[in-house]
């Protein structure tokens, strides 16, 4: 398993938090989408480690904007 947390800018509510969770859900191998909205930290846990542009094309579906990805673990 692999766990990376990214930034995500531009969420502003619980709809926002669901959105982006429901869009990097969809990423074939994501298993789990914990979003701090406070911070706009996303983590991610998947089987494999995800390609960025995989993640920063749900986030855009979503209507937000990636910032970066702050780790992986």
């Amino acid at each position: 398993m692999t766990t990376t947390t990214y930034t995500v800018v531009g969420m502003s509510c619980s709809h926002c938090v669901g959105a982006v969770s429901t869009e990097i859900g969809r990423i074939p191998g994501v298993s789990d989408v914990q979003v701090d909205l406070g911070s706009g930290a996303v983590t991610v846990i998947s089987e494999q480690p995800l390609a960025e542009t995989a993640v920063r094309v749900a986030v855009d579906e979503a209507g937000y904007e990636l910032a970066s990805p702050a780790a992986s673990r």
